[in-house]
């Protein structure tokens, strides 16, 4: 029956863990959009697979390690851009390359991959912990906080950057806040999507929303909706059918996006 996953602890943490992450990532995936940021999750997420390697070497929690990991990159990778001394797509090639070989090399010395590891880059419901909740929710609380004291700042920043700048209001600072709330995204992603899988989380629904045209607020709402079902929909039919949750989450998230697509046709 359905209603067997709610007898299991690990699923009741997976469909925990889920509604938190569902919700926040539209919510930077927004702004991360509609500013042609797109590739700043998926480099993100590059840098996170050598946070995880880092743990998973030293033997502490991925998702910290994979914190603190995105944080200073995030950091990194805006100072780089605004310097203009690297192009801003050459900056997060820097990174996403760079993070990828230290990830691969880092691997070697663990020893190749093993079966904990790749729950972390695909994602799995039967790796969220207790403390992998606390982590996540602590994590959201910020990401929430942030966003509705800097909200009327990030709209006008990612409508029109140099009114923004002529405005008075502090653009780099601003842009560094959004970059630190992205790692932050992609942190408390890592258990339920996977590193390899983030991005996507963070995008589609937003993407998908902005097929219907509506509201700047209509248009969250819709990214909040789509990336709600899809993350609680692939949890339960993962659970059901032993499926990957990552790749399950993003596949109903793509079909949803596509059914969208021919409908506003």
């Amino acid at each position: 029956m359905i209603l067997d996953i709610f007898q299991y602890g690990f699923a009741l943490r997976a469909i925990e863990a889920g509604i938190i992450v569902a919700i926040i990532a539209p919510l930077i995936g927004i702004f991360l959009v509609l500013r042609r940021y797109s590739l700043i999750a998926d480099t993100l997420a590059h840098v996170s697979l050598a946070g995880v390697a880092v743990g998973a070497l030293i033997g502490f929690n991925p998702v910290i390690t994979a914190l603190l990991a995105t944080v200073v990159s995030s950091l990194g990778i805006e100072r780089l851009r605004t310097s203009k001394k690297v192009y801003g797509e050459s900056a997060l090639s820097l990174f996403l390359s760079g993070s990828l070989a230290l990830a691969v090399v880092l691997l070697s010395i663990a020893k190749g991959l093993n079966a904990n590891l790749l729950n972390y880059l695909f994602g799995s419901i039967v790796t969220v912990t207790t403390n992998d909740i606390f982590i996540i929710s602590a994590l959201a609380a910020v990401v929430i906080v942030t966003l509705l004291l800097f909200y009327k700042e990030l709209i006008y920043i990612t409508f029109d950057e140099e009114a923004a700048r002529v405005s008075g209001i502090p653009v780099r600072s601003i842009n560094a806040i959004l970059m630190v709330l992205s790692a932050f995204t992609v942190s408390i992603s890592i258990p339920i999507v996977g590193v390899l899988l983030i991005a996507a989380l963070i995008v589609i629904p937003v993407v998908a929303a902005l097929q219907l045209r509506q509201s700047f607020a209509k248009t969250i709402l819709c990214a909040e909706a789509i990336s709600l079902f899809s993350v609680l929909a692939g949890i339960v039919v993962s659970f059901y059918f032993d499926l990957a949750t990552g790749g399950t989450i993003v596949l109903i998230m793509l079909i949803i996006f596509g059914g969208v697509s021919v409908w506003k046709k």
